[in-house]
């Protein structure tokens, strides 16, 4: 049975994570290389988790009983020491994740599991030199962890049936929504769907067809809201297969076929006007309003998520 989960990296992704596991029961030990970067983890848990409470989705005898269930190591063999499952969610540099899982290969037992929270490399290099590709999987969590239900899971080829099974097992068990990735592709499905949308409309903003602020209005308020509980493919059979064919007949060809970044970002880089870490992007940004603004998309997340566990 699995119950001791390591997290291998502190940031942001490492610390939802965390997060997930510690509120649903299992003993977690967050590991990075410095007591820096673990404090900072701790305190962005608190702060995450005082923002639960506000919203009722937590109470604070659960804040406190998950706060118990992590502990924060620095030493990674101490952190292996008796995990049953671990993730690893360092800085997407696969040279760096190789250094790891062969360090990690040398402290495990044999019957844990090995996943990676990449979105950005396919499992057949992650596992290259790896001695595990036989229980390794790819794990990814979507920003914020501790918030968005989806993981994507994509197995190796040598991955036993097993480890795929027991792994959707405990993403369900956190309250997650697993979806498997069958075969090897690149931005596996969600930020495949997402970045054909984002080429769109970054296409219409370009082309001076409408706003920034309208074009992200015009998916958070369609779409978008229908999207929170209805997929693209049963929205088509909503509205009859022989409409989305009309649809697609009559749209599709005057769809942007971009194969790269759209100029409007490339142009905005090269000036390192990057969105909200730069303070400038296609909108302008103070410190203070980007801290508002992640928290009041968190609180609004927390509340679909009630919203959402009253439909099941």
């Amino acid at each position: 049975m699995i119950r001791n989960i390591t997290i291998i990296g502190s940031g942001v992704m490492g610390t939802g994570i965390a997060q997930s596991f510690a509120l649903n029961g299992y003993r977690v030990t967050l590991n990075d290389i410095s007591q820096e970067y673990l404090a900072k983890a701790d305190i962005r848990i608190q702060a995450d988790m005082e923002t639960m409470i506000d919203e009722e989705s937590i109470s604070l005898l659960q804040k406190e009983q998950a706060l118990q269930n992590i502990k924060y190591e620095i030493d990674i063999e101490k952190a292996l020491e008796l995990s049953d499952f671990i993730i690893e969610a360092i800085p997407e540099v696969l040279e760096m994740k190789w250094k790891l899982y062969s360090k990690i290969e040398k402290l495990i037992s044999k019957d844990t599991i090995i996943a990676s929270n990449t979105s950005t490399f396919p499992i057949s290099r992650l596992a290259e030199n790896a001695s595990f590709a036989n229980r390794m999987v790819i794990t990814h969590f979507f920003n914020p962890a501790h918030l968005v239900p989806l993981v994507e899971i994509v197995k190796h080829e040598k991955t036993e049936e097993s480890i795929l099974a027991k792994t959707i097992e405990l993403m369900r068990s956190i309250g997650k929504k697993p979806v498997v990735v069958k075969k090897e592709i690149s931005g596996f499905i969600a930020n495949r769907l997402q970045t054909a949308l984002m080429r769109e409309a970054f296409y219409l903003l370009n082309e001076g067809v409408a706003s920034a602020e309208d074009i992200d209005t015009a998916v958070t308020a369609g779409p978008g809201f229908r999207w929170a509980f209805t997929g693209p493919i049963e929205i088509a059979d909503f509205g009859g297969l022989d409409t989305w064919q009309r649809v697609f007949d009559n749209v599709a060809p005057e769809l942007d076929k971009a194969v790269s970044a759209p100029n409007i970002i490339k142009a905005l880089v090269a000036q390192n006007k990057l969105g909200a870490k730069s303070g400038e992007g296609i909108f302008h940004y103070g410190e203070e309003t980007v801290s508002n603004k992640l928290n009041d998309r968190d609180r609004s997340y927390i509340q679909l998520n009630q919203i959402k566990k009253k439909d099941r």
